[in-house]
């Protein structure tokens, strides 16, 4: 069994510019990943009603996956690596590489989502580059977080290669018996949220019976227009209808009246 908890989270700047770096070489994984696989595409297609008239000498290049794509982590953090349209310098060094490899997980899944579908057979659209207003979390893995201490009202977290401990907003406690498994670390606009997932092996995953609808255990419902209930059933039962706005409406208006009487900002 899986729960979440979101908590509102309170870097400090030295952490905030940290985790900005994390979410900006993550961003450029992501996107560089993706390009990889779209020049791929665009390079060995071929029409279905024509065959091309040329064709390459040297053997055509292995599609990119998962595997392929990670084990370009090693060599681009040897050296710093130059953006060509902005002129940075990321060091992918900065970043944890169980971070860089979840990127990966990530284009992988949602590039097979696009190709082959979901289990159901449903596929998703043609994956976007993220900028920076889109790519906004980062999943840290449960083995780097450590909970340090929690005092009054406030969690305080540390994880790996991140200076310090975070202080987070702890509005309401854990249920107990789960096990830390990951957290997502979000950039929104009124600043960092930490949403925490915990897990229970020893709970069973709920999972519906398949029943098999007929006339036995089938209910026909109806919403009624025009008298006063508010729903009819196959077996002949209804429901009233509340209506409390028409029966409040007289308590409204009186309200109403009171309020544009009254004075702005008494």
């Amino acid at each position: 069994m899986l729960l979440n908890y979101q908590y509102r989270a309170a870097p400090d700047s030295n952490q905030k510019l940290e985790l900005n770096a994390w979410l900006r070489i993550c961003q450029y994984w992501y996107n560089k990943q993706l390009r990889d696989r779209f020049d791929w595409w665009e390079n060995n297609r071929n029409s279905v009603n024509a065959c091309p008239l040329i064709c390459s000498l040297t053997d055509w290049r292995e599609h990119p996956d998962f595997y392929s794509q990670k084990k370009q982590l090693p060599v681009l953090k040897e050296d710093l690596l130059k953006v060509g349209y902005s002129g940075e310098l990321l060091d992918f060094t900065r970043v944890p590489s169980q971070r860089l490899q979840d990127v990966s997980k990530r284009v992988d899944a949602c590039f097979s989502r696009f190709i082959k579908g979901d289990s159901n057979g449903n596929r998703s659209g043609k994956p976007r580059f993220k900028n920076a207003a889109r790519y906004r979390t980062i999943r840290i893995e449960g083995q780097a977080i450590t909970i340090e201490r929690i005092e009054k009202n406030w969690l305080f977290l540390s994880f790996s290669k991140l200076d310090g401990w975070v202080k987070v907003r702890w509005h309401r406690a854990l249920p107990d018996g789960f096990v830390l498994k990951n957290a997502l670390l979000t950039k929104k606009t009124d600043g960092w949220y930490i949403t925490i997932c915990l897990e229970d092996p020893n709970i069973p995953v709920f999972t519906p019976d398949n029943i098999i609808p007929t006339w036995d255990n089938t209910l026909g419902l109806d919403a009624v227009l025009h008298e006063d209930d508010y729903l009819a059933t196959s077996e002949n039962t209804k429901l009233p209808a509340l209506k409390s706005f028409r029966k409040s409406e007289k308590r409204l208006a009186k309200v109403s009246k009171r309020k544009s009487a009254k004075r702005k900002g008494s």
